[in-house]
């Protein structure tokens, strides 16, 4: 394990959870993730399920407050909550950021303006992040799927609709469903990818489902009725559920009524979306 460093090591429910550091080649810096490890994965190899965490956030908001250790303990999963956003990149001008994009907001795409180079978050979590996990921990390749939480829930639904086949299951809470329409797309894809609103269209859920080719996927959205982001239409859970239905892709979409956005809504359902990733990893 020398490309890692671990950063930290707690035990919790009989296994561990880690927070490592690895230098980044896709994003030309350090980046750290946590990794919770099952008892289990002392003797043999288990499924691995990754977590994408929204704005402002880093590896640690899932570890610290959904609670989902207790869930992985029980269903032998591997769990991975990567950073939302390369960190630290010497000499870049950061004059245009703000909470809602730069660092900690990624946004989960590769970007192609010059600027923003460093910022190819959906080739770090799609490819060399697995890869690091794959090679590092007793994880079984053939087996992982992803989940995550408003920009990271958007990140989710498009890193399964674009590679099919390569996660069991998707599964997101409060997800931007069609950033392409929404404030916070706006923002991010102009800054990121630039004017042409065509090639917004291949980090869009909403523009995706309607292409999807590959093995059956079911997209599994959770939403509170009482999201003020939801009530500002940055959310926007309507329109992947209509594209889903006409593109015959299958949908759950569950209106959870009076919940918000925080992570006291995705503690209330995280024992649920777990168990729902564990019929497909551990069949």
């Amino acid at each position: 394990m020398a490309e890692l460093k671990e950063i930290s090591s707690n035990k919790m429910f009989g296994g561990y959870q880690k927070v490592f550091s690895h230098q980044s080649k896709e994003l030309s810096c350090s980046m750290n993730f946590a990794i919770f490890l099952p008892a289990d994965s002392a003797d043999s190899k288990l499924p691995v399920l990754y977590y994408l965490s929204g704005l402002t956030c880093n590896e640690l908001n899932c570890v610290q407050k959904s609670g989902f250790q207790q869930f992985a303990a029980k269903h032998k999963i591997i769990v991975v909550c990567p950073d939302t956003s390369p960190r630290n990149i010497e000499n870049l001008d950061t004059s245009e950021f703000n909470w809602d994009f730069g660092y900690g907001a990624g946004f989960y795409v590769d970007s192609t303006n010059e600027k923003y180079k460093q910022f190819r978050m959906y080739s770090y979590v799609t490819s060399e992040l697995v890869d690091v996990v794959n090679k590092n921990f007793p994880a079984l390749p053939d087996k992982q799927s992803i989940f995550g939480h408003s920009m990271g829930g958007h990140g989710a639904l498009i890193c399964a609709l674009k590679n099919p086949g390569l996660y069991k299951s998707v599964s997101a809470f409060s997800p931007i469903c069609n950033p392409v329409n929404c404030p916070w797309g706006l923002k991010n894809f102009t800054g990121y990818l630039g004017d042409n609103k065509e090639d917004w269209k291949a980090y869009d859920a909403t523009e995706l489902v309607g292409k999807y080719n590959g093995p059956p996927l079911e997209l599994f959205v959770d939403q509170g009725s009482e999201d003020q982001f939801l009530k500002e239409n940055q959310l926007l859970p309507n329109n992947l559920v209509d594209a889903a239905k006409v593109a015959q892709v299958p949908i759950v979409y569950k209106l959870r009524e009076g919940y918000d956005h925080s992570y006291f809504f995705i503690a209330t359902f995280m024992g649920e979306h777990i168990e729902y990733h564990a019929k497909f990893l551990n069949n």
